[in-house]
């Protein structure tokens, strides 16, 4: 039975291909386990583990070591064969054989000589199972020999010639190297012109002047012997034109001086090989080396192809300047036709190296060794192949098969030779023999023959950890002759594990595909022949996969900051876990920045070294995973460098650069910015954008400016700093582009004409000698321009002109190069003076009680001497009768209306008045003389609110009221308006009473009033022209004796005493969130319940035509509609005042931010000083008061 173990052939998953790898080697080396205590059981024949090469060159300074180690059982005994005979080592004192090996040391160092050991040795193995033999191993000492003497004749040549200086190095053992030096050991340069042949010799297409020398040295270097061996220097002289032309010249007639072309071109010849064509064979396996060098002048280059083929991509070289093609590895399909082309621009030639690849013997299935039981079968088979094709002998033993004893139990055919029903005495050591001319292979395989009972090679209870979801492989190494038959048990009393959930694999081995938690347990593995059993207990525990849950994440930082890559991983618990850090898949800086915390990695201060590619590695005894996560460190843009300027014309320049480092972050755009040297030397100018994927510009310049540059790059994160400047570049000069802007012709006094201009600036003059021509002219008139050059000002003044007379204008720039373009033309006009005549016609037309309407003719254009502004109104308040005496103390108000206006309002009157005003022209100098005053009278108005209202002296049943007529009557008071009504507990009104007071009365008293009662007062002034405003008050009448003694009575009360204090509580919460309420201006339901009670007689009054209404501020209108609030009220001694309102001269007058007084100063919105009114006094804020909001509830 034979016990050599080969793979079942099943079909398998893909995903176990790699595992059936591993184990199909396991079984391939199991032929017979090497443990230890088996072999020391087992018998075994021999095996040559090492020897020497075939072809071994030794160096004859040391001693001669020949290499024999084999194994077997028992240990093998060695001889040597020499020449073919028999080497018996005793008889020679120099030779010795190591003990346990069949190695030989031959000492030739103390004395001998190595050329007297020259031959072919041979080691046999023997032990009493058979003898295996080395290969044939040619010993030769290596040789280093002297180059002969030969006397060498100095070559002179002309120049263009070819030549071939020959080297022909001795002949030694190996070949040595070759080169070409000088005498001062260098290497001499190489081209394609001059170069080194294979063999050594070293070629010239063509020579040159300067290939004249006298020290060409060819070197031969053997390697083995680390020798050099020198040739003789050979001297070579190159004759220029020159030289060869007077040489000629002495000997030759003048045509054929003349005719002499020692320098010719040539097409190509070819110096090696010769011919058309040559052969070239090459073994199997080696480099194949062809070439092909020419001569020619100018210089041939060679071009190679293969015909009716391509040369191998991967395997091809080109060496020598292209003058030797090289392809290794060369195999059978490389034989063919090679061409090398020599070409030049006078003609090409080609020569064609047919290859031939022979093949020394190689091996297609070499024998291996066969371990059998008795009476098994097996097959030895020994297939090689060549060119030509290999013979194929046998041996036994060590003695060709022909004449080996003889065995029943084999049977040759050619190369295979089987056995059938083996014996121990079968065993053997087989010799197969492959070789043709160019060399032979040979290979020891025995067979041994045994009888084993089943032995289990794997350790008892090994323990095996998996992780789950994993493969499971549990060994049972085994050995046994005939082979045992394997099956495996789960626990103490399973069955036998079966294919259908398990793999059983031919080396032993129980492999469980997917393991799962349940797969935890003790298997057994059982071994079994027909001479025993034997049999194994291991355990398997299966964990927990070690995961990565959170992994760290891709990070783009800024150089200098700090960054933290997170690594959260879940592991087994009976497993210890070993978490790693790896920097691009080596380990991590040795640097203070690098911090690694658990499951973190922090890195500060990041430099751009740092960034790669971060991985974080969980190890545990079983499994290990990693995560990974990139670090792109970013940046502003290196500043770019190396900037030039090229193309330099007068107005343009290219700017080329090269960028920076983009630190990885891509540059967006260049700023290209520039200095002016020459005018503003260390300010820079933005002069443009370009794109990021551009490295040049061009750019416009202007005259007359010293250029610099510089670039700044832009990525995502900002701006490069600037780069180094680039050279100077001086403009020529020019003309002005430009003329001078903002060109003004105005008069500063009535007599002249002042023309400023905006200057141009340095960049803009464009050369040297900026000046500028001025130049004006007075239109409608008959004057011709007038003009002056003045220098780089900005303001130039022509007296004695007209007063406002309009002039043509214009500027032009000039330098000493030119002058700039025409220049456009403005108008401007001399200086203004007063204006001559007041406006005529003055009317007023009275509107209403406080606004009228004036009317006014225009003055004519020609008094006015200068731009018409507007007209201005001055108007006071008069007393009829004082007008002239008083009216330097008098307070006056100024309205400007712009333009050519001949009409304009007054608002703000005040009603039933006496006013006065005057009217002036206004022009840029200032106001002309005012026209005759205007006197006008204010209808009677309405009046304003009574200045104050208190309510004294309350009794059971009345209540008096005391007033201060209006502040401003605005007219004759007529008579009083008093109404009122009462206010239950509820906050709700009761009828509205209303009662008329004369207008001479201060004082009134209510009677018959109810007692204990709320009571809201409307009080108002009239005149002929209708009801003023009103002002409100409230007060309560006194508490009848009788019912304030029951409350006394009552308030004794224990239960009252309580409600009271609840009630309390809860007004107090309730006056809080109104006061809050109050003060966000919110309402509650006494403005409601006012509001619906309100009395409809008292209303805004409105003018007549319905345009202008009355004016009243905000504050008295929203004082008539407050909501009765609790503690608000006033006490019936406090006073209640009602702001007046005027109408807003805003609405009416215009250039209000631009009003003149008398003098023609700025005064603002009016020149007089306007009253302050009296406070209002009812509008208190203060909280409100807990008592009168007790009252409200009586």
């Amino acid at each position: 039975m034979q016990l050599k173990i080969m793979p079942k052939k099943k079909r398998l998953p893909a995903g176990r291909v790699a595992l059936i790898l591993f184990l199909c080697q396991m079984i391939s080396a199991l032929e017979v386990p090497l443990d230890p205590k088996l072999l020391e059981d087992l018998v075994q024949p021999p095996t040559i583990t090492q020897q020497s090469p075939k072809d071994y060159i030794i160096d004859p300074r040391e001693n001669i070591v020949i290499q024999c180690e084999a194994k077997g059982k028992p240990p093998p005994s060695f001889s040597w064969t020499r020449n073919g005979t028999h080497f018996d080592i005793d008889k020679d004192p120099l030779v010795t054989m190591q003990p346990g090996s069949g190695t030989l040391t031959i000492n030739i160092m103390s004395e001998g000589k190595a050329e007297t050991y020259e031959g072919v040795y041979q080691c046999t193995a023997r032990n009493e199972r058979g003898a295996a033999i080395s290969n044939n191993i040619v010993v030769r000492p290596s040789r280093s020999p002297l180059w002969t003497k030969e006397k060498l004749e100095p070559i002179t040549l002309r120049n263009g010639q070819s030549l071939v200086l020959p080297c022909r190095p001795p002949l030694g053992l190996p070949p040595p190297i070759i080169f070409w030096m000088d005498n001062s050991f260098q290497r001499l340069p190489q081209s394609e012109r001059v170069s080194q042949g294979l063999n050594g010799d070293l070629y010239f297409s063509n020579v040159l002047p300067e290939d004249t020398r006298e020290d060409y040295i060819c070197y031969a270097r053997f390697n083995h012997t680390q020798t050099i061996q020198q040739k003789q220097p050979i001297s070579v002289k190159v004759i220029s034109v020159d030289e060869l032309n007077d040489t000629i010249a002495a000997n030759l007639s003048d045509t054929e001086f003349y005719s002499a072309k020692p320098n010719r071109e040539r097409p190509p010849t070819f110096l090696t090989p010769e011919g058309n064509t040559s052969n070239k064979e090459e073994l199997r396996g080696n480099v194949l080396s062809l070439e092909c060098i020419a001569e020619g002048l100018p210089t041939p280059v060679i071009y190679w192809i293969k015909e009716d083929g391509t040369l191998p991509t991967n395997r091809t070289f080109y060496r020598n300047f292209k003058k030797t093609l090289q392809i290794i590895q060369v195999s059978e399909a490389d034989s063919g036709n090679y061409q090398c082309i020599a070409k030049n621009a006078l003609g090409a030639i080609h020569h064609t190296i047919s290859v031939t690849v022979k093949a020394a013997p190689y091996w297609i299935l070499a024998p291996q060794n066969l371990v059998l039981s008795p009476g098994e079968d097996g097959s030895l088979i020994c297939r090689a192949n060549g060119n030509p094709k290999p013979r194929i002998s046998w041996l036994s033993n060590g003695v060709p098969i022909e004449i080996a004893p003889d065995d029943p139990s084999r049977k040759i055919d050619g190369d295979t030779i089987i056995f059938s029903n083996v014996q121990e005495r079968s065993s053997a050591v087989y010799q197969c023999n492959a070789s043709n001319e160019y060399g032979y292979l040979l290979a020891n395989a025995f067979v041994n023959v045994l009888a084993e009972p089943p032995r289990i090679l794997t350790s008892a209870n090994t323990l095996y950890q998996v992780i789950a979801n994993r493969p499971a492989l549990l060994d049972c190494a085994f050995f046994g002759s005939p082979l045992p038959t394997i099956e495996w048990f789960k626990g103490a009393k399973g069955s036998a594990l079966r294919d259908d959930i398990y793999v059983l694999h031919e080396n032993g081995t129980l492999e469980i595909p997917v393991a799962q938690k349940d797969s935890t347990g003790t298997y057994t593995c059982v071994a079994r022949n027909k001479l025993g059993m034997a049999k194994n207990e291991v355990h398997l525990e299966i964990k927990d996969p070690t995961r990565i849950i959170k992994q760290p994440e891709y990070a783009v930082v800024q150089r200098g900051s700090t960054v933290s890559f997170e690594c959260k991983v879940k592991h087994d618990h009976t497993l210890t876990l070993t978490i790693t850090w790896l920097k691009d898949n080596g380990e991590l800086p040795s640097d203070g920045r690098f911090t690694v915390d658990k499951d973190h990695l922090e890195v500060a201060d990041v430099r751009d070294s740092d960034g790669g590619a971060y991985t974080c590695v969980a190890n545990t005894t079983l499994d290990m995973v990693s995560a990974s996560a990139v670090l792109s460190v970013v940046d502003v843009p290196n500043p770019p460098f190396d900037l030039e300027l090229t193309d330099q014309l007068d107005k343009s320049v290219q700017l080329s650069w090269t960028p920076g480092d983009d630190n990885n972050s891509p540059i967006t755009k260049f700023i290209i910015e520039y200095e002016d040297a020459m005018h503003e030397a260390g300010l820079w100018h933005h002069q443009t954008e370009v794109p990021g994927t551009q490295t040049t510009a061009q750019l416009k310049l202007s005259p007359y400016v010293n250029y610099s540059f510089r670039v700044m790059a832009v990525n995502s994160l900002g701006r490069s700093l600037p780069s180094e400047p680039s050279e100077q570049y001086l403009t020529k000069a020019a003309e002005p582009d430009t003329n001078p802007t903002a060109v003004e012709g105005l008069g500063s006094e009535p007599d002249n004409l002042v023309i400023t201009w905006k200057p141009l600036n340095g960049f803009e003059s464009n050369g040297p000698g900026l000046q500028y021509k001025v130049s004006w002219l007075q239109k409608d008139g008959d004057d011709e321009w007038a003009s002056v050059v003045v220098a780089n000002v900005s303001k130039y003044i022509v007296s004695g002109t007209p007063t406002f007379v309009p002039y043509l204008i214009k500027v032009q720039a000039l330098n000493d190069v030119g002058f700039a373009p025409e220049p456009a033309v403005v108008m401007g006009h001399s200086g203004e003076d007063l204006p001559m005549v007041a406006p005529g016609n003055v009317r007023v037309n009275v509107v209403n009680s406080t606004l009228a309407e004036v009317h006014w003719d225009p003055v004519p254009l020609k008094s006015i001497r200068g731009h018409l502004q507007g007209y201005r109104i001055y108007y006071w308040k008069a007393q009829e009768g004082s007008l002239k005496r008083n009216r330097r103390h008098i307070e006056k108000k100024i309205l400007t209306f712009q333009g050519s206006k001949t009409h304009g309002m007054l608002p703000g009157l005040e009603p039933f008045s006496h006013y006065a005003l005057n009217v002036r022209v206004v022009n840029g100098k200032g106001e002309g003389p005012a026209s005759p005053d205007r006197v006008f009278n204010t209808p009677e108005g309405v009046p304003s609110a009574p200045s104050s209202l208190k309510i004294v002296n309350p009794t059971l049943d009345s209540l008096t009221l005391e007033w201060d007529p209006p502040s401003r009557p605005n007219g004759i008071l007529t008579e009083y308006t008093l109404k009122y009504q009462p206010i239950n507990s509820t906050h709700e009104l009761g009828p509205l009473v209303d009662l008329k007071i004369p207008a001479n009365k201060t004082r009134w008293t209510l009677k018959n009033l109810n007692f204990s009662t709320r009571y809201k007062f409307y009080f108002y002034a009239q005149t002929a022209a209708g009801s003023g405003s009103q002002i409100t008050e409230e007060a309560v009448t006194t508490v009848d004796e009788a019912m304030a003694s029951r409350q006394v009575d009552i308030a004794t009360q224990g239960w009252f005493i309580g409600l009271m204090c609840a009630v309390a509580l809860l007004i107090l919460i309730l006056l809080i969130v109104c006061f809050i309420r109050r003060n966000k201006g919110g309402k509650y339901p006494v403005k409601e319940k006012e509001d619906a009670h309100a009395d409809p007689e008292i209303q805004p009054m409105k003018e007549d035509d319905g345009t202008f209404g009355e004016y009243r501020s905000l504050e008295s209108d929203a004082e008539d509609h407050k909501p009765l609030k609790k503690g608000s009220r006033t006490p019936s001694d406090r006073t209640v005042k009602k702001e007046d309102s005027d109408d807003s001269l805003v609405d009416y007058g215009e250039g209000v931010n631009g009003q003149f007084n008398e003098d023609g100063s700025f005064i603002g919105q009016y020149s007089g000083k306007k009253e302050k009114e009296p406070a209002e006094g009812n509008e208190s804020s203060e909280a409100p008061s807990p008592v009168n909001a007790m009252n409200s509830f009586v």
